[in-house]
């Protein structure tokens, strides 16, 4: 027989210190047959909701979802087509976002195009077709204590009377691919409470990143300050067949490459927007290779220039660089002439800075752009490539949700 949810909860709230100390105050996982708590809302067609709003409904899901996160990316890939399936048997559904912006680390980034403020929340439901509502509680997070939610995702389900019947993870798989789900959880306890049963697994530890509590924003701005002041920055020579290695990117990686100078104005404007997507991107298969058009005597000044601005290398690029032979992500142009770094590449190029090319593993120019870059146009295209889901195999996996994702 499985185990109910108020068990499951109490196993958790009694897993020791550890789950205890990165808990906010107030926090309370709600249990089998708890009621829904009311909350006060405002969603992303700038309308306030409260529990009384979704009355009409013979049961609701109250789902915890965030803009960043891959495991919810992956969830909502197949609940979305079940909510809309599931809504002419008396679902109503409700969507809130916990996160608080502030508490994110920029690395945990790096699987979307959007951070999880109430702005991005309106673009990403638009983007991702959300025929629920949207809501945002990462200003004060009194609805997630409330409710207890552990991870984005979170499912909540309640019956006619608002009852909780079953709480945790939509299924057990945490990648996008439909076939590597083996428990469909929720699905399955619907499709009880539909037949008037009473749910057979009515809990499921829920899966995904934890939630970004207001009580971490202190701690996640000193890491984000931290973190980059630490990493080693170099700067090595380069001539025109070093760039043509460069460009026929022999690696698994996309890698961005920029051509600036400390002399050019656009350049140094748009220089903290690259730092930003190698910070951002530091756990994906991906890398910024900057080139500078500095006169090689002034690789002193431009060394300078990339230490005022932290472009230094994540560790992990700074392993794979070693089974390439190289030593650094940031070189200072030698060749006189700059005919043959045209062609080697990007023989597009029509000659100005700063120029930036988007490289595919095996040496495909996938994107140039000369001038400043729109850095939300080039974040999307790096998320187009790289995807929003956790694949198999890829980076690190994000911490389960009563772990601390900040440590």
């Amino acid at each position: 027989m499985s185990i109910s949810s108020f068990a499951q909860a109490q196993a958790l709230r009694g897993s020791g210190p550890e789950l205890e100390r990165n808990l906010p105050d107030g926090f309370n996982r709600l249990s089998l047959g708890d009621a829904a708590p009311d909350f006060d809302l405002i969603g992303v067609d700038d309308r306030r909701y409260r529990l009384d709003d979704f009355a009409q409904h013979r049961f609701l899901l109250v789902v915890f979802l965030s803009n960043h996160c891959p495991y919810s990316h992956a969830a909502e890939s197949r609940m979305i087509p079940w909510i809309n399936r599931m809504k002419a048997a008396g679902l109503g559904v409700v969507a809130i976002q916990p996160n608080n912006p502030d508490a994110i680390t920029v690395d945990e980034l790096g699987y979307s195009k959007y951070s999880d403020s109430f702005e991005e929340m309106k673009l990403y439901a638009a983007e991702n077709h959300f025929t629920f509502p949207y809501l945002y509680d990462g200003e004060k997070q009194e609805t997630a204590k409330s409710y207890g939610a552990l991870a984005t995702p979170d499912l909540f389900l309640f019956d006619a009377d608002r009852k909780l019947r079953y709480s945790g993870r939509f299924d057990d798989s945490r990648f996008e691919d439909p076939a590597t789900v083996t428990k469909h959880d929720a699905v399955n306890a619907l499709a009880d409470m539909i037949a008037g049963d009473a749910v057979t697994a009515p809990y499921a530890r829920p899966m995904g990143c934890a939630i970004k509590w207001l009580t971490k924003v202190k701690q996640v701005t000193k890491k984000n300050e931290a973190a980059w002041s630490h990493e080693p920055i170099t700067l090595a020579p380069i001539d025109a067949a070093g760039v043509a290695e460069l460009a026929a990117n022999r690696t698994n990686k996309l890698r961005l490459v920029n051509l600036w100078a400390t002399w050019c104005g656009p350049c140094v404007d748009e220089f903290p927007e690259l730092t930003k997507f190698s910070r951002r991107l530091k756990r994906r298969d991906f890398e910024v290779i900057t080139i500078s058009m500095d006169h090689p005597s002034d690789q002193p000044k431009a060394l300078r220039f990339l230490q005022n601005h932290h472009a230094g290398m994540p560790a992990r690029i700074a392993d794979s660089l070693a089974m390439e032979g190289r030593t650094t992500n940031n070189y200072i142009f030698t060749d006189a002439s700059t005919d043959a770094l045209a062609a080697n590449l990007d023989p597009s190029w029509p000659g100005p800075i700063p120029h930036t090319v988007l490289i595919a593993p095996g040496g495909e120019v996938l994107w140039t752009h000369n001038g400043v870059f729109d850095e939300v146009a080039l974040g999307r295209l790096l998320l187009d490539q790289l995807g929003g889901f956790y694949p198999e195999g890829e980076g690190d996996l994000p911490v389960k949700p009563w772990k601390d994702a900040e440590e």
